[in-house]
Protein backbone atom coordinates (compact mmCIF):
# COMPACT_ATOMS: atom_id res chain seq x y z
CA UNK A 1 0.00 0.00 0.00
CA UNK A 2 1.11 3.59 -0.76
CA UNK A 3 1.23 6.07 1.34
CA UNK A 4 1.96 5.57 5.31
CA UNK A 5 -0.01 3.72 7.40
CA UNK A 6 -1.35 4.38 10.90
CA UNK A 7 -1.88 1.82 13.48
CA UNK A 8 -5.42 1.16 12.60
CA UNK A 9 -4.70 0.03 8.90
CA UNK A 10 -5.60 3.52 7.33
CA UNK A 11 -3.88 4.60 4.42
CA UNK A 12 -2.88 8.38 5.11
CA UNK A 13 -1.61 9.97 1.90
CA UNK A 14 0.75 13.07 1.90
CA UNK A 15 -1.52 15.90 1.18
CA UNK A 16 0.75 18.86 -1.10
CA UNK A 17 -1.97 21.91 -0.07
CA UNK A 18 -0.29 21.58 3.10
CA UNK A 19 3.42 22.91 1.88
CA UNK A 20 3.58 26.58 1.69
CA UNK A 21 5.06 27.57 -1.75
CA UNK A 22 7.33 29.89 -3.20
CA UNK A 23 4.18 31.68 -4.21
CA UNK A 24 2.29 31.39 -1.00
CA UNK A 25 5.07 33.46 0.58
CA UNK A 26 5.63 35.95 -2.23
CA UNK A 27 1.66 36.73 -1.79
CA UNK A 28 2.15 37.07 1.77
CA UNK A 29 4.89 39.55 1.12
CA UNK A 30 2.67 41.76 -1.35
CA UNK A 31 -0.24 41.88 1.22
CA UNK A 32 1.94 42.47 3.98
CA UNK A 33 1.15 39.67 6.49
CA UNK A 34 2.82 36.50 8.21
CA UNK A 35 0.78 33.86 9.74
CA UNK A 36 -2.21 32.70 7.76
CA UNK A 37 -2.58 31.02 4.61
CA UNK A 38 -3.03 32.47 1.08
CA UNK A 39 -3.11 32.09 -2.52
CA UNK A 40 -0.22 32.18 -4.86
CA UNK A 41 -0.80 34.73 -7.30
CA UNK A 42 -2.68 34.09 -10.69
CA UNK A 43 -0.13 35.94 -13.61
CA UNK A 44 -3.43 35.54 -15.87
CA UNK A 45 -5.96 37.48 -14.10
CA UNK A 46 -5.09 41.28 -13.31
CA UNK A 47 -6.68 42.13 -10.29
CA UNK A 48 -5.65 44.17 -6.40
CA UNK A 49 -5.17 41.93 -4.41
CA UNK A 50 -7.25 42.50 -1.11
CA UNK A 51 -6.76 41.70 2.74
CA UNK A 52 -8.71 43.79 5.30
CA UNK A 53 -6.27 44.81 7.99
CA UNK A 54 -8.93 47.44 9.91
CA UNK A 55 -9.30 46.96 13.40
CA UNK A 56 -12.54 45.29 13.73
CA UNK A 57 -14.88 43.43 16.55
CA UNK A 58 -16.69 40.24 16.50
CA UNK A 59 -20.10 41.13 17.49
CA UNK A 60 -22.47 37.89 19.18
CA UNK A 61 -26.33 38.41 20.53
CA UNK A 62 -27.31 34.96 22.44
CA UNK A 63 -30.51 34.64 23.19
CA UNK A 64 -31.16 31.57 25.67
CA UNK A 65 -34.24 29.62 26.77
CA UNK A 66 -34.58 28.24 29.85
CA UNK A 67 -36.14 24.78 29.91
CA UNK A 68 -39.71 24.79 32.78
CA UNK A 69 -37.80 21.63 34.18
CA UNK A 70 -35.57 23.37 36.00
CA UNK A 71 -38.30 24.92 38.15
CA UNK A 72 -39.55 21.73 38.96
CA UNK A 73 -36.38 19.92 40.35
CA UNK A 74 -35.47 19.39 44.22
CA UNK A 75 -34.40 22.95 45.51
CA UNK A 76 -31.18 21.92 46.62
CA UNK A 77 -30.25 21.19 42.71
CA UNK A 78 -32.08 24.12 42.03
CA UNK A 79 -30.23 26.23 43.62
CA UNK A 80 -26.60 24.47 43.14
CA UNK A 81 -27.36 25.29 39.40
CA UNK A 82 -27.94 29.00 39.86
CA UNK A 83 -25.48 29.44 42.46
CA UNK A 84 -22.86 28.38 39.37
CA UNK A 85 -24.12 30.04 36.78
CA UNK A 86 -24.05 32.82 38.81
CA UNK A 87 -20.39 32.68 39.62
CA UNK A 88 -19.04 31.89 36.00
CA UNK A 89 -20.96 34.50 34.82
CA UNK A 90 -18.98 37.18 37.33
CA UNK A 91 -15.67 35.48 36.15
CA UNK A 92 -16.49 36.32 32.73
CA UNK A 93 -16.77 39.98 33.28
CA UNK A 94 -13.03 40.64 33.86
CA UNK A 95 -11.90 39.71 30.68
CA UNK A 96 -11.83 43.18 29.65
CA UNK A 97 -14.37 42.54 26.88
CA UNK A 98 -17.87 43.94 26.25
CA UNK A 99 -20.86 41.58 28.20
CA UNK A 100 -23.74 42.94 28.45
CA UNK A 101 -27.11 40.96 29.60
CA UNK A 102 -30.57 41.68 29.15
CA UNK A 103 -34.10 40.10 29.99
CA UNK A 104 -36.24 39.07 28.05
CA UNK A 105 -39.06 37.21 30.19
CA UNK A 106 -42.78 38.65 30.30
CA UNK A 107 -41.51 40.47 26.98
CA UNK A 108 -40.72 37.14 24.67
CA UNK A 109 -42.05 33.58 24.75
CA UNK A 110 -39.42 31.92 23.28
CA UNK A 111 -36.20 33.15 24.86
CA UNK A 112 -35.29 34.48 28.48
CA UNK A 113 -32.18 36.34 28.60
CA UNK A 114 -29.94 37.79 25.85
CA UNK A 115 -25.86 38.50 25.91
CA UNK A 116 -24.35 40.96 23.85
CA UNK A 117 -20.90 40.03 23.37
CA UNK A 118 -18.25 41.58 21.49
CA UNK A 119 -14.48 40.98 21.11
CA UNK A 120 -11.48 42.34 19.58
CA UNK A 121 -10.71 40.79 16.38
CA UNK A 122 -7.19 39.23 16.06
CA UNK A 123 -5.87 39.72 12.54
CA UNK A 124 -2.20 38.28 12.55
CA UNK A 125 -2.91 34.80 11.15
CA UNK A 126 -1.50 32.78 13.78
CA UNK A 127 -3.72 33.62 16.95
CA UNK A 128 -7.12 32.52 17.67
CA UNK A 129 -9.49 35.32 15.70
CA UNK A 130 -11.56 35.60 18.60
CA UNK A 131 -14.27 33.84 17.61
CA UNK A 132 -13.18 31.39 19.64
CA UNK A 133 -14.22 33.45 22.68
CA UNK A 134 -17.57 33.37 21.78
CA UNK A 135 -17.41 29.11 21.86
CA UNK A 136 -15.91 29.90 25.46
CA UNK A 137 -18.32 31.82 27.18
CA UNK A 138 -21.15 29.56 25.73
CA UNK A 139 -19.32 26.30 26.97
CA UNK A 140 -19.07 27.96 30.33
CA UNK A 141 -22.69 28.72 30.75
CA UNK A 142 -23.94 25.77 29.39
CA UNK A 143 -21.34 23.69 31.94
CA UNK A 144 -23.62 24.90 34.96
CA UNK A 145 -26.27 23.23 36.73
CA UNK A 146 -28.52 25.77 35.40
CA UNK A 147 -27.09 25.89 31.81
CA UNK A 148 -28.05 22.33 31.43
CA UNK A 149 -31.21 23.24 30.82
CA UNK A 150 -30.55 26.37 28.32
CA UNK A 151 -31.30 26.48 24.85
CA UNK A 152 -30.19 28.88 22.03
CA UNK A 153 -33.41 29.01 19.80
CA UNK A 154 -31.58 32.20 18.03
CA UNK A 155 -28.17 33.77 18.08
CA UNK A 156 -26.73 36.25 15.25
CA UNK A 157 -23.15 37.30 15.13
CA UNK A 158 -21.86 39.76 12.76
CA UNK A 159 -18.63 42.41 12.31
CA UNK A 160 -18.24 46.02 12.80
CA UNK A 161 -17.43 47.69 9.37
CA UNK A 162 -17.18 51.33 8.49
CA UNK A 163 -20.36 52.32 6.58
CA UNK A 164 -19.97 53.31 2.56
CA UNK A 165 -23.13 55.08 2.81
CA UNK A 166 -21.64 57.77 5.48
CA UNK A 167 -18.57 58.80 4.04
CA UNK A 168 -19.48 62.40 3.65
CA UNK A 169 -21.79 61.98 6.92
CA UNK A 170 -19.18 62.87 10.36
CA UNK A 171 -20.71 63.77 13.88
CA UNK A 172 -19.56 62.71 16.99
CA UNK A 173 -20.48 58.96 17.55
CA UNK A 174 -22.06 58.67 14.00
CA UNK A 175 -21.20 55.10 12.68
CA UNK A 176 -18.87 56.51 9.96
CA UNK A 177 -16.17 57.63 12.93
CA UNK A 178 -15.84 54.63 15.02
CA UNK A 179 -15.13 50.38 14.59
CA UNK A 180 -16.08 49.66 17.63
CA UNK A 181 -19.10 49.16 19.81
CA UNK A 182 -19.92 51.38 22.27
CA UNK A 183 -23.06 51.55 23.96
CA UNK A 184 -24.74 54.41 25.49
CA UNK A 185 -26.14 52.18 28.39
CA UNK A 186 -29.95 52.64 27.77
CA UNK A 187 -32.58 50.96 29.44
CA UNK A 188 -33.88 49.16 26.18
CA UNK A 189 -32.28 47.66 23.15
CA UNK A 190 -34.21 46.31 20.39
CA UNK A 191 -32.33 43.87 17.92
CA UNK A 192 -33.44 41.97 14.63
CA UNK A 193 -31.70 40.29 11.69
CA UNK A 194 -31.59 42.49 8.51
CA UNK A 195 -32.07 41.39 4.41
CA UNK A 196 -31.44 43.00 1.37
CA UNK A 197 -32.75 41.86 -1.30
CA UNK A 198 -30.46 41.34 -4.74
CA UNK A 199 -31.84 44.41 -6.60
CA UNK A 200 -30.74 46.42 -3.78
CA UNK A 201 -26.89 45.34 -4.26
CA UNK A 202 -27.27 45.55 -8.62
CA UNK A 203 -27.80 49.54 -7.77
CA UNK A 204 -25.74 51.64 -8.69
CA UNK A 205 -23.50 52.87 -5.33
CA UNK A 206 -24.73 56.87 -5.88
CA UNK A 207 -27.91 55.37 -6.02
CA UNK A 208 -27.71 53.35 -3.31
CA UNK A 209 -26.36 56.33 -1.66
CA UNK A 210 -29.11 58.83 -2.67
CA UNK A 211 -31.81 56.05 -0.95
CA UNK A 212 -30.14 56.02 1.83
CA UNK A 213 -29.39 59.98 2.50
CA UNK A 214 -33.19 59.71 3.16
CA UNK A 215 -32.90 56.89 5.97
CA UNK A 216 -30.51 58.73 7.67
CA UNK A 217 -32.47 61.45 7.85
CA UNK A 218 -35.30 59.74 9.27
CA UNK A 219 -32.81 58.39 11.79
CA UNK A 220 -31.22 61.95 13.06
CA UNK A 221 -35.00 62.68 13.70
CA UNK A 222 -34.74 60.32 16.73
CA UNK A 223 -31.81 61.55 18.63
CA UNK A 224 -32.87 59.39 21.71
CA UNK A 225 -32.72 56.54 19.71
CA UNK A 226 -28.64 55.14 18.85
CA UNK A 227 -28.32 52.63 16.07
CA UNK A 228 -25.65 50.17 16.39
CA UNK A 229 -25.11 47.89 13.21
CA UNK A 230 -22.91 45.52 12.53
CA UNK A 231 -22.61 43.16 9.20
CA UNK A 232 -22.87 39.92 8.63
CA UNK A 233 -22.24 39.10 4.94
CA UNK A 234 -21.14 35.57 4.51
CA UNK A 235 -20.94 34.77 8.29
CA UNK A 236 -24.44 34.26 8.94
CA UNK A 237 -27.75 33.95 7.61
CA UNK A 238 -28.47 37.98 7.33
CA UNK A 239 -26.53 40.70 5.77
CA UNK A 240 -26.47 42.79 9.16
CA UNK A 241 -27.72 43.02 12.80
CA UNK A 242 -28.79 45.78 13.79
CA UNK A 243 -29.31 47.26 17.38
CA UNK A 244 -31.07 49.81 18.87
CA UNK A 245 -30.30 51.52 22.30
CA UNK A 246 -33.18 54.19 23.59
CA UNK A 247 -34.58 54.60 27.00
CA UNK A 248 -38.00 55.21 24.86
CA UNK A 249 -39.42 52.79 23.78
CA UNK A 250 -42.13 54.78 22.16
CA UNK A 251 -39.62 57.15 20.12
CA UNK A 252 -38.29 53.44 18.57
CA UNK A 253 -42.07 52.92 17.28
CA UNK A 254 -42.56 56.09 15.74
CA UNK A 255 -39.20 56.00 14.62
CA UNK A 256 -39.69 51.71 12.93
CA UNK A 257 -42.98 53.22 11.49
CA UNK A 258 -41.40 56.49 9.23
CA UNK A 259 -38.71 54.04 7.98
CA UNK A 260 -41.22 51.62 6.60
CA UNK A 261 -42.15 54.80 4.62
CA UNK A 262 -38.84 55.47 3.28
CA UNK A 263 -37.83 54.04 -0.33
CA UNK A 264 -34.79 51.83 0.69
CA UNK A 265 -37.74 49.81 2.67
CA UNK A 266 -38.62 48.84 -1.00
CA UNK A 267 -35.64 46.91 -0.90
CA UNK A 268 -36.09 44.95 2.41
CA UNK A 269 -36.44 41.06 2.82
CA UNK A 270 -36.62 40.73 6.17
CA UNK A 271 -36.45 42.49 8.94
CA UNK A 272 -38.09 39.75 11.91
CA UNK A 273 -37.61 38.57 14.48
CA UNK A 274 -37.43 41.68 16.80
CA UNK A 275 -36.46 41.43 20.00
CA UNK A 276 -36.93 43.55 22.68
CA UNK A 277 -34.27 43.36 25.53
CA UNK A 278 -34.42 44.97 28.83
CA UNK A 279 -30.77 45.62 30.55
CA UNK A 280 -30.44 44.34 33.82
CA UNK A 281 -28.19 42.37 35.99
CA UNK A 282 -28.01 38.38 35.64
CA UNK A 283 -29.36 38.26 39.10
CA UNK A 284 -32.31 39.80 37.74
CA UNK A 285 -32.51 37.75 34.83
CA UNK A 286 -32.68 34.88 37.49
CA UNK A 287 -35.16 36.30 39.40
CA UNK A 288 -36.96 37.23 35.90
CA UNK A 289 -37.17 33.38 35.17
CA UNK A 290 -39.51 32.88 38.48
CA UNK A 291 -36.18 31.39 39.95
Amino acid sequence: MSGSEFGNGIAAYPNPALVETAEEKAMKEKLGIQGGRVMGENPEIKVDYKHNTSVQQFVKYSFYKLDPAFRRLPRPEREQGIREFLAVMEDLYPRGELLRPYSLSGVRGDCDFMLWHVVPCNKDGESPSGLERFQEVNSTILATGLGAYLTLPYHYWAMTKRSIYTDDHHHEGSENDRMRVEPWGAKYLFVYPFVKNRPWYLLSADERKRIMREHIVVGHKYPTVKLNTSYSFGLDDQDFVVAFETDYPSDFLDLVQELRETESSLYTVRDVPIFTCVSTTVEQIVKNMGL
